[in-house]
């Protein structure tokens, strides 16, 4: 089997985890999937090949592939409901466990050398201080997964099943905005500078879906017609004038 056929067989196992309802969810590997669609066309941007940059493709496409893997153990354990699964557990903590995971999974058929890169690859992704060219790549990649449409349907997911609603989407997008999450991540969590103009765009769509979900939520869209229509009456919170306008 071809190094590269092992590593997608050995990472899908790892990443396709129990669903809380019952059966397998995928949405980890469809993510991995995606990341590695993200790091081959970073790699190829101009300005790492003007600055010299090299990269080792099979590595870095490896670490991207278990990059998540740690989270999938720790939402799979936690699904099976394992009490010793932290959730809480930092981004760097996830990095190293899914260093530690790509290490025993790959372990039978890639070579040592080169899985001790991968997981250097994996774990300094997390550090905004690397010099390492290709954790450098994955951190931008993996950046970028969350500033769009992408990352929008992960929060939503994530709430979903944490039994948030609507409302509370909102509310946690209109706390990151207020505290200039969204400002620093684009400053701090990019490398190369095409991929934060890219994710500039991406989180401009984004704002815009969260837009309309505001506007449907308050139905100030339907508001709009009904103030144009002949037969209008303001709904106001005051029971009475509710009374006098039937």
């Amino acid at each position: 089997m071809p190094e590269l056929d092992f590593v997608k067989k050995a990472a899908k196992e790892a990443l396709i985890i129990m669903a809380p309802a019952g059966g397998s969810d995928s949405f980890l590997w469809e993510r991995a999937e995606r990341l590695v669609r993200n790091v081959e066309h970073i790699r190829r941007l101009a300005e790492i090949s003007r600055a010299g940059l090299q990269t080792d493709r099979f590595c870095l496409i490896t670490a991207t592939y278990f990059s998540d893997t740690g989270l999938a153990r720790c939402l799979d354990a936690n699904n099976a409901g394992n009490k010793s699964a932290n959730l809480n557990i930092n981004n760097n903590g996830l990095l190293e466990l899914s260093a530690q995971i790509a290490d025993e999974k790959l372990r039978p058929g890639i070579d040592a050398a080169k899985t001790k890169t991968i997981n250097r690859i994996i774990v300094e992704s997390g550090n905004h201080f690397t010099n390492l060219t290709e954790a450098m790549i994955l951190a931008d990649a993996r950046n970028l997964d969350d500033m769009g449409a992408a990352g929008v349907f992960y929060e939503m997911r994530r709430c979903t099943f944490d039994g948030k609603n609507i409302s509370d989407i909102l509310q946690l997008w209109k706390r990151k905005a207020d505290y200039r999450y969204w400002h620093a991540r684009l400053k701090d969590g990019f490398r190369f500078d095409a991929v934060r103009k890219l994710a500039e765009r991406r989180l401009s769509a984004a704002e815009s879906f969260i837009n309309q979900l505001k506007l449907e939520s308050t139905a100030e869209d339907l508001e709009e017609i009904a103030v144009n229509s002949a037969s209008y009456k303001p709904i106001t919170g005051n029971s009475e004038s509710r009374k006098m306008n039937r």
